[in-house]
């Protein structure tokens, strides 16, 4: 569950939990802002589901060092570290979003596993060291269309994993040309969400 609290200087606070692992129960913020839409906790938690059960996806989150695009406050991403993930690098463009997500890591004290960049995804590989990614997770806003070209960068900079599997949240009525980038494994349908699973070609 999840509810909204107004702080003393007006801004409107979005409140959402870790659904399980090391740090169920403990609070997300979520800065109410027009670029943000927080991932809601049905939505998130079948994503983990089939993460964790499906036989068509053979990347286990335990150990896995997951790349959080568009991460907002980084609910996927910190949900991934309470479930056992080694490193989680979040990308947020948005400094205020980022702000918050930088204060929700310092709530849950991580550190060493958690990696925060606050640049457009295009600008930041070269922060990234060449890591191997086993999970990737896009989140863009569903009015976002040019996200696509990430996926050339991803493959430019070499950062996949051979064990990976990405994972995309868009609108269920969204018509993404992702089958030149993805081969896509399946689709689930939540309310006005869709989520993609796939791997890079």
């Amino acid at each position: 569950m999840d509810f909204t609290e107004e702080t003393s200087d007006g801004k409107l606070f979005k409140i959402m939990r870790i659904i399980s692992g090391k740090y169920r129960g403990k609070k997300i913020e979520f800065l109410k802002v027009s670029s943000t839409r927080p991932l809601k906790d049905i939505v998130r938690e079948n994503i983990f589901n089939i993460l964790n059960h499906s036989k068509k996806i053979n990347v286990k989150i335990e150990n896995a060092n997951v790349l959080d695009l568009y991460s907002g406050m980084g609910s996927f991403g910190l949900e991934c570290l309470s479930r056992g993930a080694k490193k989680i690098t979040f990308i947020e463009k948005n400094f205020e979003v980022s702000k918050i997500l930088a204060k929700n890591l310092k709530t849950f004290m991580i550190n060493k596993e958690a990696f925060l960049i606050n640049r457009k995804i295009e600008d930041s590989f070269e922060l990234i060291n060449k890591d191997k990614f086993n999970i990737f997770f896009f989140d863009p806003p569903f009015n976002d269309k040019e996200f696509i070209n990430n996926f050339k960068s991803i493959k430019l900079n070499n950062i996949i994993h051979k064990n990976h599997i990405v994972v995309i949240h868009r609108e269920k009525s969204s018509n993404d040309e992702l089958e030149n980038w993805i081969e896509i494994k399946f689709k689930r349908n939540y309310g006005r969400s869709k989520i993609i699973f796939g791997t890079f070609k």
